[in-house]
């Protein structure tokens, strides 16, 4: 078991679609040696379980609440985790290690940040050009 005192969060995002020139028993082999390498990491403090996703979703904004998810294919997400890791670059080679990679679905791997929002600190739903306000 890893000391996980001195580790970050990072979630981790599953996109994309598997490759339509796969065959199903490649997938499945795929999708077995993930539950094969998710468990070990599981085991070994590496990883904390997440949830695949349901195929339907609700958009909800300002503008009220509309059927969903209109994503392309390629940013189609399909369900998340977390690593616990040294850092964002050793996140990012724990994704590089996920079986599913073989059949066309990719990761994003993103650092939890810790602070709460501001209005005052540059953050994912500032504008591009806003700048730190502080």
């Amino acid at each position: 078991m890893t000391d996980t005192t001195s580790l970050s969060e990072y979630l981790v995002i599953s996109r994309g679609q598997w490759d339509k020139d796969r065959s199903p028993e490649e997938i499945q082999e795929a999708i077995d040696d993930f539950y094969i390498w998710h468990d070990r990491l599981v085991s070994e403090g590496m990883l904390k379980a997440g949830q695949r996703l349901a195929r339907e979703a609700k958009i909800v904004s300002g503008r009220g609440v509309i059927d969903g998810p209109f994503a392309e294919a390629k940013e189609v997400v399909g369900g998340y985790w977390f690593f616990l890791a040294g850092s964002l670059a050793e996140a990012a080679a724990l994704a590089a290690q996920n079986p599913c990679l073989a059949c066309g679905l990719t990761y994003e791997v993103r650092p939890i940040e810790r602070e709460r929002a501001s209005a005052y600190k540059l953050s994912n739903e500032m504008p591009e050009n806003s700048g730190d306000r502080e």
